[in-house]
């Protein structure tokens, strides 16, 4: 199999001379020009890959023979290019000096080495700032070293005025290798370091900011154009894809949860890991271990990968009913995969502060970095190996762990000497528990994702309340359905009530005050062609090539409402479910068309969570948000199809999934009998006024909306909103607007929080709802929080016309940090809390 794909390595002559900082903003430069990039980088480094991710939208991969092996980084590299949507170009970054490899190795796994592997030529990066004339003789040197390896141009870094790079230019005019670009010295764009290096971009709130500052000048400084011409240029690649599929495999019918660290404190894994366990029939379900309380709901495995528990201790200690639930469920035998990071987190404590306590170990920090490749074997049977088996990883840290094994049961022999902790907590025969400092690639070492999936797989098979909701069979008990009738809460009222002349407005989900120049423009030009009559199917066309669907499988409609109501009116009038707290408008458009509507209403003490037994089991349709208004509630993918039922209509409404990074739990790319999702573009990309949106789902479901759909009922200038909005340059402008959102939504939860305002569950969209009921003032009337707000010039949405809801509920938009601060200085004059916010900016 032959393989087109352009694609370039970003080399430099030395650690230091700015190869993550010209790889990251060149990759974002090449995205905002209506590039998809995929994002690589050269062995073990898990911090680099993450400021990739935020460049490219997409998950940042590593390429690394010693960790997989010379032959799997073709595969790989296409994967990764191919995954989640195919790329135009693949930017590898290198790692060290383009010649130093593997110490010993004669350049094994050096970017030299992989970048002969892929046949990717070589861009170098050259810091400038200490020479001139001598840095061309430095990269003709490199150049002639191995004639196997292509330079194709030199970026000069760090240069001191234009006469300082003016003499390198005419110096490097002699190798016939030609200057892509300069850049001058800007601390500004430098990412902080710490004691294993960079920071991770997950722990940086003006990463996103940095990005986007380096992007520019990445564009207006190298000639972004020529690089791309030089990755086009690489030979077509020999080899088919990767896939996890192809390596493991579910050892049962049961989609068991495997609860995996993320947060601040644990950043890195493998993007590869997750795929596997996918492919091995698990459902990964992010959790952090610094916010969370309880692991995932039907935990079946516990996946604690590396990061710096010990810069987060503080908030790691702070929260214990984590720490006790972890104790708790590695101690009942759940299969547990700990590397690094996650061993200090079982430890008792690091440096004096409280850890999970799940072994008797204690970490500490020491002066000494250990860094280095490893070559790993099993003693004994382990929960991912079996005695005698080899596998390659490093190790990456300055802490230590005493002891450093368990007794008896180590991990893995390093160098002959046993490390780390293989345990049966549970006592059930055989190891469940597997902790130590070595970081492996499971790319690499697939039989040790399988054996974690199968182990995940029994435990699941062994204890029925663990396993995903989609493996109940519909005949096992469920609790007992809250269910209610409905009531006369006015399901008419909406955002836009709220606002009024002088009031900021945090009532309305609406991302931008306007459309951005580009969809502004694209509407713009549509009224040129007003006299004629509207045709859909560009706009059917373009949803379909997004969503990766059929076109009988998409409808575009005016907003999401209109869905709403041709669904009502297609569909056989029997039992409707509506599962609330949500938007009103499904129920306003089921009970105007003739349905009897009940209403299932989640709990706000476990955060608003989907049960799907709460849902009757003769009910013909069910009505769900995901991410939920206004609770912000994400549902997990696989609780939603488990309310699939033969005959059933299952109706998700996605209008702010586009907020949520990656779009996890969507099912808008599921294709499932009954199952219809509906989408927006009017939150996102500020065209409300427009009404634009779409549904995707069952082509039967579809065709019958379509037949109630009115002829033109979709505007000329949406529905070339929707072209443009489906657009990969919009969709990844739609994935950094998510990412802004998860940071500026932050500083609001945290300010609310901190003045003892609840806020419900985990929300995960361009809002939150708040409770100010605990913080309510005596003799205060029900809704008092938001008419105080109101007279202090502040629109928030009220929230007792949600069933479920009571009037001391208030749903408050994310706006930027500024005016969040603000409404936050408000709420805490109305609480008498103004001390909590003092020296807030």
């Amino acid at each position: 199999m032959v393989s087109t794909l352009p694609r370039v390595v970003i080399a430099a002559p030395a650690s230091g001379h700015g190869k993550t900082t010209v790889a990251t903003g060149l990759m974002a430069a090449l995205r905002r020009n209506g590039r998809t990039v995929a994002p690589f980088k050269i062995g073990p480094d898990y911090i680099d890959p993450g400021y990739h991710a935020l460049a490219t939208g997409v998950p940042g991969r590593n390429l690394d023979p010693h960790l997989t092996s010379p032959e799997q980084l073709v595969p790989l590299l296409l994967h990764g290019a191919a995954t989640p949507r195919r790329a135009d170009i693949a930017v590898i970054e290198g790692v060290m000096g383009l010649y130093d490899g593997s110490i010993g190795g004669d350049g094994f796994a050096s970017t030299a080495h992989v970048a002969d592997l892929i046949g990717a030529p070589v861009i170098l990066v050259v810091d400038i700032s200490a020479a001139s004339r001598s840095v061309a003789a430095t990269v003709h040197g490199m150049a002639t070293f191995d004639p196997r390896v292509h330079i194709a141009g030199v970026i000069l870094n760090k240069s001191g005025s234009a006469r300082h790079s003016g003499e390198v230019i005419e110096a490097m005019a002699q190798t016939g290798i030609p200057v892509l670009g300069v850049l001058n010295r800007d601390d500004g764009i430098s990412a902080p370091s710490r004691h294993l290096g960079l920071v991770p971009a997950a722990e940086r709130d003006e990463a996103a900011a940095s990005i986007d500052r380096l992007a520019a000048q990445i564009a207006a400084n190298l000639d972004v154009d020529e690089i791309a011409r030089i990755a086009a240029n690489a030979a077509d690649l020999a080899g088919k894809p990767w896939s996890p599929a192809s390596v493991v495999s579910p050892p049962s019918d049961l989609r068991p949860i495997v609860a995996v660290a993320g947060g601040r404190a644990f950043t890195f894994r493998y993007a590869e890991a997750e795929e596997l366990l996918v492919a091995a029939g698990c459902e990964p379900v992010i959790f952090d271990p610094t916010r969370d309380t309880s692991l995932p709901e039907g935990t079946a495995g516990i996946y604690l990968g590396g990061g710096f528990p010990e810069i987060h201790a503080a908030a790691l200690s702070a929260n214990l009913p984590l720490r006790q639930a972890i104790a708790a469920a590695v101690a009942a035998g759940t299969p547990t995969v700990a590397e690094c990071a996650g061993l200090l987190y079982l430890c008792r404590e690091v440096d004096g502060s409280p850890m999970s306590g799940a072994l008797d170990a204690a970490g500490s920090m020491t002066p000494r970095l250990t860094l280095s490749y490893r070559t790993a074997i099993a003693a004994q049977d382990t929960l991912v190996a079996r005695a005698g088996e080899r596998v390659s990883g490093h190790e990456f840290h300055r802490t230590q762990v005493d002891p450093p094994m368990a007794d008896g049961r180590s991990a893995w022999l390093l160098d002959g000497a046993p490390a780390g902790f293989s345990t049966d907590p549970a006592g059930t025969g055989t190891p469940t528990l597997h902790a130590s400092y070595l970081h492996t690639h499971w790319a690499g070492h697939p039989r040790m994702a399988q054996r974690f999936a199968d182990a995940m797989h029994r435990f699941a098979a062994t204890s029925p309340a663990t396993t995903s909701q989609e493996s109940v069979p519909s005949t096992a008990v469920s609790p007992a359905p809250a269910v209610v009738e409905p009531d006369a809460v006015d399901l008419h009222h909406h955002g836009d009530q709220e606002i009024g002349e002088g009031l900021v407005d945090f009532a309305v989900n609406v991302r931008l005050d306007a459309p951005p120049d580009w969809l502004a423009q694209v509407v713009n030009s549509a009224t040129a062609s007003l006299a004629a009559y509207p045709r859909a199917s560009a706009a059917s066309e373009a949803l379909a090539q997004r969503h990766c669907r059929h076109l009988s499988e998409v409808l575009p409609t005016s907003g999401g409402a209109e869905a709403f109501t041709l669904l009502a009116r297609a569909l056989p009038r029997h039992q409707a479910v509506v599962v609330h707290p949500q938007f009103t408008e499904p129920e306003t458009a089921l009970r105007a068309a003739g349905h009897e509507v009940t209403r299932v209403l989640l709990s706000a003490n476990d955060g608003f969570a989907l049960r799907p037994g709460l849902i009757p089991d003769d009910a013909s349709s069910v009505f769900i948000g995901n991410p939920t208004n206004p609770t912000g509630t994400l549902h997990r993918a696989d609780l939603l199809r488990a309310i699939a039922r033969p005959g059933r209509t299952v109706v998700v409404d996605e209008a702010f999934m586009d907020a949520v990074p990656g779009e996890q739990q969507s099912l808008v790319q599921r294709s499932m009998p009954g199952l219809v999702v509906i989408r927006s573009l009017t939150k996102t990309w500020g065209i409300a006024g427009l009404r634009a949106g779409y549904a995707v789902g069952d082509a039967a479901v579809i065709s019958l909306m379509a037949a109630q759909q009115p002829t033109w009922s979709v505007s000329t200038p949406a529905l070339e909103a929707i072209v443009a909005c489906s657009e990969p340059r919009a969709v990844d402008a739609a994935e950094s607007a998510a990412a802004l959102n998860v940071r500026n939504r932050q500083i609001l939860v945290d300010g609310l929080t901190e003045l003892g305002i609840a806020v419900a569950g985990n929300p995960q969209t361009p809002f939150v709802l708040a409770d100010a009921s605990a913080v309510k003032p005596v003799r205060a009337a029900e809704g008092w929080l938001r008419r105080e707000l109101r007279d202090a010039g502040f629109a928030v949405r009220r929230c007792d016309t949600f069933p479920g809801l009571h009037a001391d509920w208030v749903r408050i938009a994310v706006r930027a940090p500024a005016l969040s601060r603000r409404l936050l200085h408000a709420v805490a004059a109305q609480t008498g809390r103004a001390h909590y916010l003092q020296g807030a900016s």
